[in-house]
């Protein structure tokens, strides 16, 4: 989770903005040449923890509890400063370091043997607004139920994030981000107005520095890589600043896009009792119809946002979920318009067929969201593709093979997002994120608890995707259905032979044309390759 700055006084400090910690009262920053300065409080840390001590167990995982490595050591940074620091000392002592704010993690990135130390970013957690720069700076170690509560509490503004509230804004930025908003309002990176990063020279020296996007920023291109390039490429992101483009004036609340006060959501969910074929390839078949036909830039329906997640039979159930701004005009209509579009000619009597008006934030920021990392010791695989427009018919056949087959297990299934939209009225060159021709992420998935379990789940959902990807090697080559794979849902497997047969490398299904640009970012600000990880942005090679 890279980020830059140019040298200069930290943000925060060298600017007069209000910053908010979680679980502690926003703190006024002043300049240091006001006469009514005031101290802000001492950074958190650091705080190094070692094998034996009784922290170290306590903080050596992520979330994904297949991967825990044994680090030299954890160390537990509060400041920018700290991070330099931290940084320095591991280049000098030749020591791998990797970097974590949430934890969140698909692979192990940050738990990989050759790491010697972690740096935790999560009391990096402050969520506020810089007037010097205009824009809401948030720190990597936030989670996004804190980005959202403190956007809407102080501004009444938000971000078009993820739904999964304890997520850390380091990794979930860096990658992109999207969620419920992002058609309606882009993905997260489209509002990224610059990022502070401190990145290690040629000569090893680590220093902070600021990007932005501005086009006369003589750093711009470390900017652009972290709109999607992916965390862990470049540097250690200390902080971003979030402005939406073509925002005017001061006023913070029109800085951002507006939160919506009220979001109605619509649930259906049928029993695998009584599925067919012919039923949930009609389901899925259908969901993707209407994104083909509703995802174009300024649709009346960018606004609506929905999944459907057909479980494992051995899951027990199909759940198609609708999601809206309960104030846009039309909102529930339309609502009622795409749940009679997806479950067109499905003969199928739901177990389940609710709709709810609620608080926006409510929804956003509620625990127990059902994504991994809600129960202890949870494992998992979690694969993913790109789709242009809805699944091909032998595609749709392989689904439900797999979904109705007798090795899935209960936690096992596939996820179908929509997206598009806004997203798509950006250019793929823009930003790092390439793929902008896109009406769908598909998910595949599986959830487990015990390690005894780890070998028959690995193979269920290697052997799904590779079954739905058959006609392409094995993978979601870019092509007219199928467009690649999105870098924060990270697969090894993708870089293995075993398992992409394709001849298409790992790093055009994630990046496409934007990988070359990304390469000569990592060699003008990671010379030395200190920051790497098994799907890593490489610098090129030399001629």
């Amino acid at each position: 989770m890279p980020e830059v700055s140019d040298g200069s006084t930290s943000p925060g400090v060298s600017r007069r903005g209000v910053l908010a910690g979680a679980g502690a009262a926003a703190v006024t920053v002043l300049g240091t040449g006001d006469a009514e300065a005031q101290a802000a409080p001492e950074a958190f840390g650091p705080v190094t923890v070692r094998p034996g001590d009784l922290r170290y167990d306590n903080l050596l995982r992520g979330n994904n509890f297949r991967f825990a490595g044994r680090p030299d050591e954890i160390r537990v940074v509060g400041s920018t400063e700290q991070v330099v620091r931290a940084v320095q000392e591991a280049v000098r002592t030749g020591r791998r370091v990797a970097v974590r704010s949430g934890g969140h993690c698909f692979e192990n990135f940050t738990a990989d043997p050759a790491v010697r130390m972690l740096l935790d970013l999560s009391p990096m957690n402050a969520v506020g607004y810089d007037a010097g720069r205009r824009a809401f700076a948030v720190q990597p170690g936030a989670t996004l139920g804190h980005v959202y509560r403190t956007l809407l509490t102080g501004w009444g503004v938000t971000i078009p994030g993820g739904s999964c509230p304890e997520v850390g804004a380091g990794g979930h930025f860096t990658g992109g981000g999207y969620g419920a908003l992002s058609r309606r309002y882009g993905s997260v990176v489209d509002h990224l107005y610059g990022v502070e990063v401190v990145v290690v020279d040629r000569d090893g020296t680590a220093r902070a520095v600021v990007a932005t996007r501005e086009p006369d920023d003589p750093n711009r291109d470390l900017w652009w890589a972290h709109t999607g390039g992916g965390g862990g490429n470049f540097g250690v992101v200390t902080r971003f600043w979030l402005r939406s483009p073509g925002a005017t004036g001061t006023d913070p609340s029109r800085l951002l896009p507006p939160a919506p006060r009220r979001m109605v959501q619509h649930v259906v969910i049928w029993s695998w009792e009584h599925m067919t074929e012919q039923a949930l390839t009609g389901l899925m078949r259908n969901f993707g119809n209407w994104h083909e036909r509703n995802s174009a830039p300024g649709s009346p329906h960018a606004g609506l946002y929905g999944l459907l997640q057909p479980s494992h039979r051995a899951g027990g159930t199909v759940m198609l979920v609708a999601q809206i701004d309960a104030d846009l005009p039309g909102a529930d209509g339309m609502v009622t318009g795409f749940v009679s579009a997806v479950t067109d000619g499905v003969d199928l009597t739901p177990a389940y067929d609710q709709r709810r008006t609620m608080p926006w934030l409510h929804r956003m920021t509620w625990p127990g969201s059902g994504e991994p990392g809600d129960v202890l010791t949870r494992r998992y695989k979690i694969k993913a593709g790109y789709l242009r427009r809805g699944f091909t018919e032998t595609q749709l056949a392989a689904i439900y093979r797999n979904l109705k087959n007798d090795t899935g297990g209960p936690g096992a299934g596939l996820l179908l997002v929509g997206y598009g939209g806004q997203a798509r009225a950006v250019a793929p060159g823009a930003t790092a994120i390439a793929q902008r021709d896109v009406v769908m992420k598909a998910v595949y998935q599986t959830i487990w608890e015990e390690e005894k379990h780890d070998t028959a789940n690995l193979a269920w959902v290697r052997e799904f995707y590779r079954d739905v990807y058959a006609g392409t090697g094995g993978v979601p080559v870019p092509g007219e259905v199928d467009d690649g794979s999105y870098i924060n849902y990270p697969d090894a497997d993708l870089a293995d032979p075993a398992w992409n047969t394709s001849g298409v490398p790992a790093h055009t299904l994630y990046y496409k044309d934007n990988y070359p640009r990304l390469q000569r970012v990592k060699a003008r600000w990671d010379p030395r390759d200190v920051f790497r990880h098994a799907l890593s942005i490489e610098p090129p090679k030399a001629r």
